[in-house]
């Protein structure tokens, strides 16, 4: 699934977009994330409305317009959202288009899991998928004492306290893993016992990796393009994710691959301390 980085490629990527006057709108009808179909009557509000902005709050992107109304948009596992021209065929499992005149912007997604609606800007914190984000690491930044006082009380481990949205919004599967051998702590350890000194060097090796990644136009391990259909490359710069048996940067242990909470996790047994 796209994470921070990835979405913020993508938004940045749309920014050609911004200054267009949305002529038109399509939706294919088909149900998306829980089989909820795109609002086709909000939808059709944006028609006439010129892009005055992309943002991002987490993995979730936000289109704003002239009028009161901003597109969200999330890609889901395999959802890809470009710009590209009105005649260019559309990509198979096309779900929504909004018509720029000689462009469109198309969303697609094969498997569906993507989200499309449309909120009121005013109070678009209200929104279910809003509403239960923490800050978003690179729009607010990480604040080190709040970051330490959430990890109080938590006995969930540092894998799921760093994948849990509610404290940094964003931070997904691959980049917890990079983040916590950056910072060698074991992905097992619970948040609760995190000292000062070592919750604030998660929180930086969280910023590096997302830097990074960044950096290298994000990471595609399968779906991920940009809004221009470019792959990101930061696969090849992966320090522990996917790369099971392979050496450990700094100490050439065969890196290990475990699942905690369902998800694939990678993390050196020797250099990443319980």
């Amino acid at each position: 699934m796209p994470e921070l980085p990835e979405v913020e490629t993508v938004r940045r990527t749309l920014t050609p977009a911004v200054g267009a006057t949305i002529q038109g709108v399509w939706d294919s009808g088909k149900g998306l994330h829980m089989k909820r179909k795109p609002p086709r009557a909000a939808l059709r509000k944006l028609v006439g409305t010129q892009i005055t902005g992309v943002r991002r709050h987490g993995k979730y992107l936000l289109v704003d317009t002239s009028g009161p109304l901003t597109l969200l948009v999330h890609l889901g596992m395999t959802g890809r959202f470009r710009i590209q021209p009105a005649n260019a065929p559309r990509a198979k499992h096309t779900h929504v288009v909004l018509d720029l005149g000689a462009r469109e912007l198309r969303f697609s997604d094969p498997r569906r899991f993507g989200q499309i609606d449309v909120i009121e800007r005013a109070v678009e914190r209200e929104h279910s998928a809003l509403a239960v984000l923490g800050p978003d690491p690179l729009v607010h930044g990480i604040d080190d004492a709040a970051f330490f006082a959430r990890s109080r009380g938590k006995k969930a481990t540092l894998k799921a306290f760093v994948l849990d949205q509610s404290v940094l919004a964003g931070v997904g599967n691959i980049y917890a893993s990079e983040a916590l051998w950056r910072a060698k702590l074991r992905p097992t350890t619970r948040a609760h016992r995190l000292t000062l000194d070592r919750s604030r060097a998660l929180a930086a090796a969280i910023r590096e990796v997302l830097a990074n990644a960044l950096d290298h136009g994000g990471t595609t391990l399968a779906d991920f393009v940009d809004a221009d259909g470019a792959a990101g490359e930061n696969a090849d710069y992966l320090w522990v994710y996917d790369r099971k048996g392979q050496p450990c940067p700094r100490c050439k242990t065969p890196i290990k691959r475990t699942v905690l909470q369902g998800r694939a996790t990678y993390f050196c047994p020797t250099c990443q301390t319980p």
